[in-house]
C-alpha cells in the first residue's frame, strides 16, 4: 500500500505518473535502507517513507538520511541529488512528478557525477556498488 499513488484513491486511474511515484518510493528505500511503512516510536501509528526522509532532509545531514550500512563509501552530492530525486517522483501531486525519462537522465548525471569522485570533501562510491545504466540490461526511456 505504500506504493500506490495517492492520487489513486481519488480517481481509481494509474498512470505514467503513478509508476514514477512507486520508483521514488523504491529508490528512498534503497537510499535509506528503510522500510517504506514504519511504526512511529513516539506514536501509535505508522509513517510512510516519504515522511521520514522529508524530516531528516530538513536538517541538512545527508549522512544521516542514507542506509548506515553504506558507511562513508558514498558520494555526499550525489546522494543529496538521488534522495532530492526520489522525493521529486514521490510527490503526492502527479504534476509535480518528473517524467521517467527526465528520472533516468538525473540517475546517469548522479552516477557519473559518482564515479568521477564527486565534491572534493565528500566520500566517493566505491566502483563496484555502480551500476552501468547504458549496458543495454535495463529499459531505455522512452
Amino acid at each position: 500500500i505504500g506504493y500506490l499513488d495517492p492520487e489513486y484513491h481519488s480517481t481509481q486511474r494509474l498512470s505514467e505518473r503513478s509508476d514514477v511515484y512507486s520508483f521514488g518510493v523504491v529508490l528512498l528505500e534503497v537510499v535509506t535502507g528503510q522500510p517504506v511503512i514504519a511504526r512511529s516510536r513516539t506514536r501509535a501509528e505508522n509513517i510512510h517513507i516519504t515522511d521520514r526522509v522529508e524530516l531528516l532532509l530538513s536538517t541538512g545531514d545527508i549522512r544521516g538520511t542514507v542506509d548506515p550500512k553504506l558507511g562513508e563509501r558514498f558520494d555526499a552530492g550525489s546522494a543529496w541529488k538521488i534522495a532530492e530525486l526520489a522525493m521529486a517522483c514521490a510527490s503526492p501531486i502527479s504534476k509535480n512528478r518528473p517524467t521517467m525519462s527526465q528520472v533516468v537522465a538525473e540517475l546517469k548525471e548522479s552516477v557519473s557525477r559518482a564515479r568521477a569522485g564527486g565534491d572534493s570533501g565528500a566520500s566517493s562510491v566505491t566502483e563496484p556498488a555502480m551500476t552501468d545504466f547504458d549496458s543495454g540490461m535495463f529499459p531505455q526511456a522512452r
